[in-house]
């Protein structure tokens, strides 16, 4: 009997010293490096023969690249608030900036901005704080520049970068480089931020490796090129053969590979998630391309919306992956918190989904029923599958880089999978596709909104009544 109690006790101690000895692996980190207007075609890995990106090259080789991503609109703030709350830009009140409907220059927010992304929403770098995340926003922020706004304010740790785009150097407002709260330069040397911004980041990980802290980190690192005015390192610029855009190109991947190079120098590699994307397409005037696609930044064509995606995470994503799903920046939010053990908010509507799946395996259907394409509040097309339908519109908000509104257009049914230029109308021969996504317009229509349709679930952005500029202080 002794002997059998024994052995029994034997077991239980060894059952015991296992299950202590068990320990949660540790939770990944994440980094999301966010370009400016970087074009769909200006990547080698996406086929550029001009441009030299052999880190990004060798990121994309290393893990996946998708075909088919969006960000939720072709310009600056609306696509950072998509991307930040995981949801359609008009849900959360920045398809447009505070300037009275009918007034020009609507469509991003701009220095003393009344407006901002309401502190009440949940970001992607929320989530992860509650999963005990140390979080860090550096580059351009373009979601509010008033200091109820800023991303200290929206679960960032830490921040340094300029609160606008570079473009936004006023008279009354120098371009301000911030560094938590406050104006640390003013106007700042563009020719240094990217070169600046790396050696924060860089500065960032080593000061919060895991190992050391014992609590994972997520770095948003939104760059301020190639937005124009294009500027470059001096160990860049005159070297690239595209003038000072390939230049501010080239650059960007000299970051990346810093990046990754300190990754694996820390030994945490392995337990980091690397992605990057642009926030639209490149604009037209300055230098880049989106080829095979049609169309510019601030539009709706593919040009406009649909950007490089890639995706590195060695021992975990698959080598040299690609994925033709469509998925969208929306989908950050809802697969980083998954990722990290958690999920988005359940008391509001989020219109991002979980992409997991299409990262980590060969799943290439798209978790969403349809994508929306909106110019500022305006509903312009509508895709589901490979149908792309652009709406008929008696008339509809231009680019930009034109004033007011521009002669509508008539509707056009797009095959993208044999017709990624848009060229071709097949409406006539498919009115039961048109009828579908017909219905789906509706849909988002009812729900969000469209010129002159008020929203029935939108939640507001932040306001302050008396805005104020950010400037050096003497």
């Amino acid at each position: 009997m002794k002997t059998i109690f024994h052995f029994c006790f034997l077991i239980s101690l060894i059952f015991l010293f296992i299950s202590c000895s068990e320990k949660e692996p540790p939770k990944p980190n994440f980094i999301f490096i966010f370009c400016d207007d970087l074009g769909y075609g200006d990547l080698g890995c996406y086929g550029n023969k001009v441009h030299r990106t052999p880190n990004l090259d060798k990121m994309a080789s290393e893990g996946i690249k998708f075909t088919d991503f969006y960000v939720a609109s072709g310009v600056c703030t609306p696509s950072r608030a998509a991307l930040m709350t995981g949801c359609y830009p008009r849900r959360v009140d920045l398809d447009v900036n505070a300037r009275p409907a009918g007034t020009i220059g609507r469509q991003v927010l701009f220095p003393k901005a009344h407006k901002g992304l309401n502190p009440n929403e949940i970001t992607v770098a929320e989530i992860l704080k509650t999963q005990d995340y140390n979080t860090a926003c550096i580059g351009k922020w373009h979601l509010g520049d008033q200091n109820e706004f800023l991303p200290t304010k929206q679960g960032f740790d830490y921040y340094f970068g300029i609160p606008y785009s570079n473009d936004m150097n006023r008279d009354f407002c120098p371009l301000p480089l911030m560094e938590m709260e406050s104006v640390i330069e003013a106007p700042v040397d563009q020719n240094t931020l990217t070169r600046r911004y790396t050696e924060k980041v860089v500065e960032y990980i080593k000061a919060n490796n895991p190992q050391k802290t014992g609590k994972p980190f997520f770095v948003y690192f939104p760059h301020a090129m190639t937005h124009n005015p294009l500027h470059a390192g001096d160990a860049f610029r005159g070297k690239s053969a595209n003038g000072i855009y390939g230049d501010a190109v080239e650059e960007i991947d000299w970051s990346t590979g810093e990046i990754l190079k300190t990754l694996k120098e820390l030994g945490i590699d392995k337990n980091t998630m690397v992605m990057f994307s642009s926030d639209n397409g490149a604009a037209k005037p300055f230098g880049g391309t989106n080829i095979p696609l049609n169309g510019w930044k601030a539009s709706t064509f593919e040009g406009g919306q649909r950007v490089p995606f890639l995706a590195w995470w060695p021992g975990k994503i698959k080598a040299g992956a690609s994925n033709t799903a469509m998925v969208t920046a929306m989908d950050i939010m809802p697969t980083l918190a998954k990722i990290a053990g958690s999920s988005a908010p359940a008391d509001r509507i989020i219109d991002g989904k979980d992409i997991s799946t299409q990262i980590f395996t060969d799943d290439e259907t798209s978790p969403h029923k349809f994508f929306a394409y909106y110019q500022k509040e305006q509903l312009q097309a509508i895709r589901s599958g490979k149908w792309k339908l652009q709406l008929p519109l008696d008339s509809m908000y231009a680019n930009i880089h034109r004033v007011g509104f521009k002669e509508g257009q008539p509707l056009k049914l797009i095959d993208l999978s044999t017709d990624i230029a848009e060229q071709n109308d097949l409406s006539e021969e498919n009115p039961e596709i048109v009828k579908k996504l017909m219905g789906y317009a509706e849909q988002i229509r009812n729900d969000i909104g469209d010129l002159n349709v008020l929203p029935n679930n939108q939640r507001k952005a932040g306001l302050v009544e008396n805005p104020v500029p950010q400037l050096l202080k003497q």
